[in-house]
């Protein structure tokens, strides 16, 4: 059986909104550059809603259905950034700066 810290958590959910898994050793192949596509288009939209949340909190004009609609969309990007964080970190060498750096 696959070690789970061998799969790359991919950066999208299936049924019943469970985690969905890639095993492959290839990080050029179709599947790997399809996730890693759709993490920087999250990454990007996370982004620009940011951008939108320190406009519209600087604008005392924003109404509160408008701030909503934000906050809506801001957790939905917070769950999708931190499921490619948590993807990325489990692909990071054991070696890696995490274990120097405490």
């Amino acid at each position: 059986m696959t070690n789970p810290n061998e799969l790359r958590l991919l950066p999208w959910s299936g049924p019943g909104d469970k985690p969905c898994y890639l095993s492959t050793d290839d990080p050029d192949g179709y599947m790997s550059r399809l996730a890693d596509g759709i993490e920087a288009i999250q990454l990007g939209t996370a982004s620009e809603l940011l951008e939108e949340a320190s406009e519209a909190l600087d604008n005392q004009g924003t109404s509160l259905d408008d701030m909503r609609c934000l906050v809506k969309e801001l957790t939905g990007a917070l769950r999708d950034v931190y499921r490619v964080a948590t993807s990325r970190d489990r692909r990071l060498p054991t070696s890696d700066l995490r274990e120097s750096a405490y």
